[in-house]
């Protein structure tokens, strides 16, 4: 029902921040819940972990809210649920994530993640699936992200807006979830604009300049979350090693059945990060 010429977020008049306000507005309405504490974002392979977070308060179409867009791609499923964890806190969790290459613009991008903390949340998880590029990795391994490079050449920041994005991914958050896996390797994320999947070549340019981990997600949102003053916890599902990494052909159902083999793992160790949060 957002997807049309009138999105409110297409206006360069509109301030995103009071479409974000809105948006919070209609989910404290929907889901009878005035206030979150945490936000997560689901990517491919992470979504059963909504079920083990806490109980369900409630769980709303995305497209039901204000400038959301109805998700394009399997894998993400197009709901925002209210969960309560059993010490009582709020967990937004966002199964609705607009991806860059669908040409729809930042602002739409990172709507999801201005709503979260409009929404009172001031920690926001953001999971994904990419590739890996260290030969160490596996497929279906769990990873942290220690930090971005951000090749969209794009930003969610408009005008002089200035913001230090020193500790992005926030040590504090980071330690917490080795203290809950001693086992969770780091690494930094690049995201490409996609959808194409990197080339050998662009994938060795990556880990020259510093790169363990592609993708086509999570950094511009980041951005947003920390200009919104969030602190952000980043994680990605290794779902294949990169091309020229990985000797076979990359197809995104590899990706899709490698977030299913790894599901069960990975949801509880995002629920349990979360619990201790």
């Amino acid at each position: 029902m957002h997807d049309t010429l009138t999105h409110p977020l297409d206006d360069p008049d509109i301030d995103p921040s009071d479409i974000a306000a809105q948006a919070a507005d209609d989910i404290a309405q929907l889901t009878g819940v005035d206030h979150h504490d945490i936000a997560v974002t689901l990517g491919s392979g992470w979504g059963k972990a909504a079920e083990l977070i806490g109980e369900t308060v409630a769980t709303v179409p995305a497209t039901g809210v204000t400038g959301f867009s109805r998700p394009a791609l399997e894998g993400h499923v197009g709901t925002l649920r209210s969960i309560r964890t059993a010490d009582g806190r709020s967990v937004l969790v966002i199964g609705a994530r607009t991806h860059y290459y669908e040409g729809h613009g930042v602002r739409r991008v990172v709507h999801s993640v201005r709503t979260a903390a409009a929404a009172g949340a001031t920690i926001m998880v953001l999971t994904n699936g990419a590739g890996g590029i260290r030969e160490s990795w596996r497929a279906g391994q769990p990873v942290l992200i220690s930090d971005h490079i951000n090749l969209t050449a794009d930003s969610p920041l408009e005008g002089a807006t200035f913001v230090d994005l020193t500790d992005l991914y926030a040590k504090r958050l980071r330690d917490i979830a080795r203290s809950v896996d001693p086992t969770l390797d780091e690494g930094v994320y690049t995201q490409f604009r996609g959808p194409h999947y990197e080339t050998p070549a662009e994938v060795q340019m990556a880990k020259r300049i510093g790169g363990d981990i592609v993708g086509m997600s999570t950094a511009l949102e980041a951005i947003a979350a920390r200009e919104a003053g969030m602190e952000v916890l980043g994680f990605s599902l290794i779902t294949n090693l990169a091309a020229g990494i990985q000797r076979t052909p990359l197809s995104h159902a590899e990706v899709i059945e490698a977030g299913r083999r790894a599901e069960p793992v990975i949801s509880s160790l995002l629920a349990r990060v979360i619990e201790a949060l």
